[in-house]
């Protein structure tokens, strides 16, 4: 399994990013996707996920409301737009994947361990 990151870069206060993830070498049929980003010293915080089995969505408390994840099963890609960005949305964002049922609807919280993962991209927002 490979995960491709796109898109990331300088982003103005207020302005919106998106993100694009690319995957292959598996039926993504089965697998629940996520959005991660992490700041040096910091821990992973996880952004937004799309679970497989339904299409739905979980989302983390920092970007509840401003975040949205779109999901092209049929090209493997997989895309994160936020709106309203902040300085402090500033980090390296990380594209996963886990072969799960459960892994996105039992939510970030419940810090299940994804498979699968990018080499991130990084996003910066600053004027």
């Amino acid at each position: 399994v490979q995960l491709v990151e796109s898109g990331g870069g300088l982003v103005q206060p207020g302005g919106s990013l998106e993100l694009s993830c690319v995957a292959s070498g598996a039926d993504f049929e089965d697998y629940d996707i996520a959005w991660f980003r992490q700041v040096p010293g910091k821990e992973r915080e996880g952004v937004v996920c799309i679970a497989n089995v339904d299409g739905s969505k979980r989302y983390g408390n920092s970007v509840r409301g401003r975040v949205q994840m779109f999901g092209d099963k049929a090209k493997s890609s997989f895309r994160l737009v936020m709106s309203s960005v902040r300085p402090e949305d500033t980090a390296t964002y990380y594209c996963a994947a886990v072969k799960s049922r459960v892994a996105c609807t039992l939510g970030f919280e419940f810090g299940y361990e994804y498979d699968y993962w990018g080499q991130g991209t990084q996003v910066t927002v600053s004027s």
